[in-house]
Parts: C-alpha cells; structure tokens; sequence
C-alpha cells in the first residue's frame, strides 16, 4: 500500500469528499432558510393557562438552560410590544388554534402586524368590519391598494421631475459662482437669476402636486387592533400588502411567495435594512465587480507579459514574482487604507482642487465612491491575474513560437496574434478568480465608498450618466450591516440569509458567464 500510494489516494478522495460535503452543507443551510424567508406560515393564536392569548407565527422550538421546552413566536406588532419576538414554554400553553379572521399587514415602519380589523374609511366611504360584509370589507382594501400602486407612480414621476429641477438649480448656482468670480456683465447673471426663478415656480407646481396625492393616501385609513383590543390607525402610505394567512390557499401562498422575492430582487431597503428589497445593492456589487474587472484584466495582463515575455529573467524579476505572490496574501483592510490614502486623498483630492473648486469645502472626488472602490479591489486582486496569465504565457509550446518567428512574424506580432489569444482561457481563470474575491470582499469597502443606504445610485438619467463619484451599497456590507449592525437582529436574520443566498447566486452568475465564454475560447484555439 505505500509502496504504490493508494493510501494517499484514498486519503486525498476522502478529504476532497469531505470539502464538497462540507461546502454542499453550507450552500444547503444557506438555500433552506434564505428560501423560507419568504413562505407566509399560518399564524398561530395561542391559549395560556393563565386565560390570556397571543398572536404570532410559530418559528422554531428550542429546549433553555432550564430544560425547558419553549416556543419562538413572531408577534410583530413591534410599536405596541416594543419586539418582534417572544419566547414561552411550553409548558405555559393551553392550546394553539388557526383563527382564519386573523389579519397580517405588512408595514413601511414597524414590522409586521397581526391583529383584526375593525374598520375602513376610502372616499368617503367607512365601512365597519364584521364576518357578513368580510367579502365587501377586504375587496374595498384591495381596490384601494390597487389605486395606491397608481398614485405611488404618480408620486414617483413627480418626485422625478422635482430632481431634475433641483439638479438644475444647484447646476445655476455653481455657474452663477463662476461669473461672480470672474466679474462678468451682470446682464448674465441677471439670466440666470430669471431661469432660477422660473425652476423654483416649476418646484412649487411639482411640490403642490405631490402634497396632494400624499394627502389622498393618508385620506383612507384602516382601523385595527391586537389580540388584547388596542387599536392602531393606518394609512394607504402605511400599508405594503396584506394577506388572511390561515385562509390562503396552497396556490395563494405560492403567489404571495413570489410577489415577495420579486420586492425583494426590485425594491429598495426599508426599516433599516431589515424588510424590503435589495436592489441598489444588487446594482452597486455587479457595477463595483464591472469596473473592477476593466481595470484588473488589462493591468494584470500587461505585467504578466512584461514579467515573462520582456523582461530579462533574474533575480530582479524572481523577487518581484515573489512580491506578486506575497501581496495575495496581504489582509484587504490594507488594501482599503491604502485606497483610502492613495485614491481618495491623493488622487481624488488632486481632482477636486483642479477641476472641482466650486464645490470646495464639499469633495466631489476626495471623499470615497464606487471608483475608488473598485481600483481599490483591482488592486487586491491583480496579483491573482498576473499569476494565472504568466501559466498562461508559459503553457504555450516553444514550438509554435518558434513556428511563428520563423516565418517571418515579429515578436510582437507572435505575442498578438499568437500567444496572448492562446492563453485568454488561463487569463480568464485569472478573472474568475478574481471576481469570485472581489464580490465577497467588504473590508476595504468600508473605508473607500459604500455605505448602508445610498442616497441616489451611480446611474441615472444626468448627465454624464455613470457618476463614479457616487457612494454605493455592496451585498457584502448589507450582510454585515443587517447580520451585527441591527438593533433588532431577530428580526433581521431572514434578511441575512435572503442577501447571502443572493450573494452566492450573482457570484455563481458571473462565474459561470466567464466560465462560458472561456470554454469557447478553448474550442476556438484547440489544437
């Protein structure tokens, strides 16, 4: 046996069986329960022996350091409770029935509410709930939700064109500063004073527009109260979605279940990160690892060829590789300190003081944005490109480069034409590598341009378009924002699993596009 090494075989099997095991383990855990973030669970109304009751889905069981068995219950409810959760024992409860009149409202503060409805008043219309006008009660929410979605877009068009002005005011202002400076005719600035003045009109138009429709919103109001009779008073604004969870149907719960990832994928955060969607972050982690990339693949590839097809092989060139080699295993906190001095300050201070000074004191550059985060990572990751590109460059034979210059070619026309489409398949391993790095990457982040809610996004319909200056949200840092930043961790742990599941996903898309176009490669330049 160690004559042969099958031992080592084995052993090396085992060990490899145990990694995807382990890795599978992992992934599973992680689908499991960011899947189930999103299934609406019948919600329990428990009976205590004391007489007194509770409303809450039933989350999980756990036995205490007492060895006691007691319940997790979500409650919601969280401005008359205070929490989100609740634990009994099981041993204090009496019974657990489904009441099916029990209503879930999802909210845009305060979590989710579970209660009974008492009445509604739309266009002035008030209707008081009971179990013979059930049907008339919730059609008449449904078509005021209906007419909510329609006013949210009306809203959001307004809210659009109020930008608009406001980027157009603060684009006069910066001019009028210029002609102040510079001592023009006052004819000029007489102009833009008129042009302000007509925005700011435009501004009151747009602004009256929007009270209005916000006051047709507060204008329907839902009266409700919680298992022990408090009423709480709720808005169109308010209310997000609401459902009868112990009346849906399999098909029903099915709608509802998508209706919800599509919030989650589309929507932006709400309640600090803890419900809603994820979709600047989406936006910002994909944006970051595209310009990451541009940056990355033509620098590492270019020292990579210097370092094995130009420069004079030596000891020079061997410490420089090990310098490469070293720097992969330099902590990225480094990285983002050495982004924050070099790009932000150095860089991005140059920046503003050439080509920014009216906006001086505010940075436009000097301050962090998805720009410098993103060089900052192209850093971090190129020694794992140059390494990949020189196996590359050494993987292809002798043979054909010799071929190639003696029939007349140049070494730099076999270098093109030749070796580096040769090696793009190895190169291409570089950049999934690095991507795999850099989108799970938040350290150096932190200190270089995200942020845990982005005022606007990178791109938008300004000009120039693409604004790199801008500060971004990363699927990283939401994990870590949600996951040990959050005051109500219970209730952001679905949150938690739901984003990293995400994270795992984009990461194996991107993967995999790489993959794809690397196999094809492979294909066009076999043999």
């Amino acid at each position: 046996m160690k004559k042969n090494g099958s031992f080592y075989i084995w052993l090396t099997g085992c060990m490899m069986a145990l990694s995807v095991l382990l890795v599978s383990g992992l992934i599973g855990l992680v689908m499991y329960y960011g899947f189930a973030t999103f299934w609406q669970k019948d919600v329990a109304l428990v009976q205590l022996k004391n007489n007194s009751y509770i409303i809450g889905e039933i989350k999980k069981k756990e036995i205490n350091f007492n060895n006691d068995l007691t319940v997790q219950l979500k409650t919601g409810n969280r401005d008359f409770y205070g929490v989100d959760f609740r634990w009994i024992k099981d041993s204090e409860i009496q019974s657990i029935s489904y009441d099916k009149e029990i209503l879930h409202i999802e909210r845009d503060e305060w979590g989710s509410f579970y209660g009974y409805p008492k009445s509604f008043e739309h266009k002035d219309k008030k209707i008081t709930y009971n179990k013979n006008n059930k049907n008339e009660f919730y059609n008449l929410i449904n078509s005021s939700l209906k007419d909510k979605s329609s006013i949210a877009k009306k809203i959001n068009v307004i809210n659009k064109k109020i930008g608009e002005i406001n980027f157009k005011l603060s684009e006069l202002e910066k001019e009028k500063r210029v002609l102040s400076r510079v001592n023009l005719n006052e004819n000029k600035i007489t102009k833009l004073d008129e042009k302000k003045l007509k925005l700011l009109n435009s501004y009151k138009i747009e602004e009256k527009k929007l009270f209005e429709n916000i006051q047709i919103l507060n204008s329907t109001k839902l009266v409700v109260s919680d298992i022990e009779g408090a009423t709480k008073l709720l808005t169109l604004v308010n209310i997000i979605r609401f459902n009868l969870p112990n009346e849906l149907t399999l098909r029903g719960k099915i709608s509802l279940y998508l209706s919800k990832i599509w919030e989650f994928l589309s929507d932006k955060p709400r309640e600090s990160n803890t419900e809603g969607g994820v979709f600047p972050a989406i936006f910002g982690t994909i944006l970051m690892v595209l310009i990451m990339s541009i940056a990355v693949l033509p620098l590492g590839v270019i020292a990579a060829v210097y370092l094995n097809e130009y420069a004079k092989q030596g000891k020079t060139v061997a410490l420089i590789r090990i310098c490469v080699n070293n720097l992969a295993g330099v902590p990225s906190i480094v990285f983002g300190v050495f982004g924050l001095g070099f790009f932000i300050y150095g860089i991005g201070g140059s920046i503003d003081t050439l080509f920014y000074q009216d906006n001086l004191p505010s940075p436009t550059y000097g301050t962090g944005g998805i720009l410098w985060a993103s060089l900052t990572l192209a850093l971090l990751t190129v020694p794992v490109v140059i390494v990949a590109t020189e196996e590359s460059l050494n993987a292809v034979s002798k043979g054909i480069r010799d071929g190639s210059l003696a029939l007349g070619a140049t070494k730099w026309e076999t270098l093109r034409n030749i070796i580096i489409p040769t090696s793009l398949p190895g190169i291409l391993t570089g950049l999934i590598l690095a991507i795999s790095r850099a989108t799970g990457e938040v350290a150096p982040l932190m200190i270089t341009g995200v942020v845990k809610l982005a005022p606007s996004m990178p791109l938008d319909g300004y000009f120039p378009y693409l604004h790199l200056e801008r500060k971004f949200m990363h699927l990283g840092f939401h994990i870590y924002d949600v996951g040990f930043q959050s005051p109500n961790s219970e209730a952001a742990l679905p949150m938690v699993f739901s984003t990293a599941l995400l994270l795992i996903l984009i990461v194996i898309v991107l993967n995999s596009s790489a993959i794809l176009i690397r196999n094809r490669l492979k294909l066009k330049h076999k043999g």
